[in-house]
């Protein structure tokens, strides 16, 4: 009877705390990668959300860069202690794919009952996240690399600043031009190297990055990328960084830096520098489509940026809440917001068809590039992506390579060929891995 009391007296307390018709909100955590800039609207993204209904709080966790984010999820998963949601680049889709760790996003909405056009997702978008024809992942930040040219150093140096270059040819003399004028010390620079020059730019010139069309027919074995268009790329480069033209500036995201604080005159980035650019920039920019190699064919830059994976082994009401986030997430008006904003891409046609219907690219011409850039570009085998096992530490020997080239201690064939031959080596270890 005293046990009876005392639990009337405790709910009693409870519900005096509490306000009127408040209830526990279901928490779930999402872990991602945005800093900075990106960072301030991944939380404003979220209060919005937590702000739009009564039911669910989306805790939203910086757990580093994108190889840390990866890596510190499916640590947790093996710990049994997964966040709900986990950001990984595109660098990591065919590990997400194959870890076994995950609730495919498809499946999940289904099972919720929650409702989602998915053929209202851009095609290239979702056909690189999707898997026998069903998405695995949310899209969420998407982006492509593209050209960034500096208008106030054009100016100076006697260039026309409405006339980005379109060729490699015409980037070397333009950025000599910059350079020799005195008008800055960096003509030419790149950033996420073996992005922007090794999968980007054997996709734009329709060539070969991996065998079994870069990983999306079968698993990869073998990498093509030492063949002629990355020789002569390569030779390039390395002949541009000897006579001051081209200027290295790092692995990963190092090379935004020249670009956002104008010390470059021209540069390959993400799509993703135009929101900070256009908050941050002293100076007059613009964009342009990636550059053309003569001799080779067309074909399309590549998605970039990165999704929103659902981790296996939580309660089904945190699953409900995962998928009324997502749903938030798709509606137009988000989509809309989050790529005016940001510059990702715009990842829903009916938010394209919104944007266009204000003439937001025609006011804004910088957040048009990209999309202009990768739908108008020729779409085969060898520019729909690369969807590899050990990606991540792939890119890191390209780019130690790539290193050893410009610095003069390897010929570019060189250089490619042990590249090579190193990543053949991680796509062993991950099929041995997951067969």
């Amino acid at each position: 009877m005293k046990a009876k009391i005392l639990s009337m007296a405790l709910l009693l307390t409870f519900c005096l705390v509490l306000p009127p018709g408040a209830v526990a909100k279901t928490e779930i955590q999402w872990w991602h990668a945005m800093t900075g800039f990106l960072g301030e609207k991944v939380n404003e993204i979220t209060q919005k959300f937590n702000a739009s209904q009564t039911e669910y709080e989306v805790n939203a966790v910086h757990k580093g860069t994108y190889t840390e984010t990866l890596t510190a999820g499916i640590a947790a998963y093996r710990a049994k202690n997964p966040p709900h949601i986990l950001q990984v680049f595109e660098v990591g889709t065919q590990t997400m794919l194959s870890s076994g760790a995950i609730y495919p996003v498809y499946q999940l909405m289904r099972d919720q009952g929650v409702k989602m056009d998915w053929s209202d997702f851009v095609s290239i978008v979702r056909s690189y996240y999707s898997k026998d024809g069903n998405l695995y992942s949310m899209p969420f930040n998407s982006s492509t690399a593209i050209l960034y040219y500096n208008k106030s150093i054009f100016q100076k140096a006697g260039l026309d600043p409405n006339k980005p270059p379109t060729t490699f040819d015409e980037i070397g003399k333009m950025a000599k031009a910059a350079v020799s004028s005195g008008a800055t010390k960096i003509g030419f620079t790149t950033a996420w190297p073996s992005w922007t020059l090794v999968e980007n730019m054997h996709a734009w010139h329709d060539q070969p990055f991996a065998d079994n069309e870069n990983g999306f027919a079968a698993m990869a074995a073998q990498l093509k990328i030492n063949g002629e268009f990355g020789v002569k790329l390569w030779e390039l480069l390395a002949q541009w960084q000897k006579d001051g033209i081209y200027t290295y500036s790092g692995r990963g995201n190092k090379g935004d830096q020249p670009i956002i604080n104008g010390e470059a005159a021209i540069g390959l980035a993400s799509t993703a520098l135009v929101g900070t650019l256009t908050k941050t920039a002293k100076f007059e920019w613009g964009t342009g489509n990636l550059p053309r190699l003569a001799g080779f064919p067309q074909g399309n830059s590549i998605i970039g940026g990165a999704t929103l994976w659902v981790m296996k082994g939580h309660k089904p009401e945190e699953y409900k809440a995962v998928a009324k986030f997502f749903e938030f997430l798709a509606k137009t008006e988000q989509q809309a917001w989050w790529h005016a904003i940001t510059g990702y891409i715009p990842i829903s046609n009916s938010s394209l068809k919104s944007l266009q219907a204000t003439d937001h690219f025609k006011k804004n011409p910088n957040l048009w590039t990209a999309f202009g850039q990768i739908t108008s570009g020729k779409s085969t085998k060898n520019s729909q992506g690369v969807r590899l096992g050990n990606l991540v530490a792939i890119r890191d020997t390209i780019e130690a390579e790539f290193e050893n080239v410009i610095g003069g201690s390897k010929t570019a064939k060189q250089g490619l060929d042990d590249a090579v031959k190193k990543g053949n080596e991680f796509l062993k270890e991950f099929a041995a891995l997951y067969k």
